[in-house]
């Protein structure tokens, strides 16, 4: 039963989902979390950057990924200084999400630095159960289409991105086995999240919400 658990999980371990024999998802889910993100809507299908991200500033994050996760973000200036701040931050954030999965742990320091509040909660208990469940990561993760659609008064700011799971795979801990999957528009996620700027300037994840296929992410 472990072992159907796991393979079932495979397909959505970042999705944000309940691990269940039943699937990943059913028809009639569509991956959507129940969570409102006020100002996050709208936003069309983005091409990806063919630019890497920004070049990391002076006390950036570094991230310790397993040696078999690779993290690809493309994330470009806007040329407004206060969004690009934000959309740097969410960019370390999705990043930093991706270490503790890794790591097995929801409080590494770039968590503790780039998610707050509920959202904080949420995915160390969510990593915590994955790791319970005897699965990390493995494989390549891109994070793109990243736009801020409302800022209220420099403190908090309301972001979207994209993330493209379909070379990301679970694996299974105590065996090292990476549990593939064929690809489907379900590896293409739509993030939205409300982001509040703390006391040392960083712009932190305090709400999050996602939907699995969105239209606006899914890439061929």
């Amino acid at each position: 039963m472990l072992t159907t658990r796991r393979r079932v999980a495979a397909a959505c371990l970042l999705a944000a989902v309940t691990f269940s024999a039943a699937g990943c998802s059913s028809d009639s889910d569509d991956g959507s979390s129940s969570d409102e993100i006020v100002g996050a809507g709208g936003g069309g299908k983005e091409s990806p950057s063919s630019s890497a991200s920004v070049v990391p500033e002076e006390g950036a994050p570094t991230f310790d990924l397993p040696s078999d996760v690779k993290a690809v973000v493309e994330n470009e200036q806007s040329g407004d200084a206060t969004k690009d701040a934000i959309l740097r931050d969410v960019a370390y954030s999705a990043q930093a999400r991706l270490e503790a999965f890794g790591k097995g742990s929801g409080r590494t320091a770039n968590m503790n630095r780039y998610f707050a509040a509920s959202a904080l909660t949420y995915w160390t208990d969510r990593i915590a159960a994955v790791k319970e469940d005897g699965l990390t990561v493995s494989g390549d993760y891109r994070y793109f289409g990243f736009e801020v659609t409302d800022v209220t008064n420099g403190k908090t700011a309301a972001v979207r991105y994209c993330e493209d799971q379909s070379k990301g795979y679970s694996k299974e801990i105590s065996t090292k086995k990476v549990l593939r999957t064929q690809p489907s528009d379900k590896d293409f996620i739509l993030y939205t999240l409300q982001a509040a700027r703390d006391a040392r300037g960083d712009w932190q994840v305090q709400k999050q919400s996602w939907k699995k296929g969105d239209a606006s992410c899914v890439q061929g």
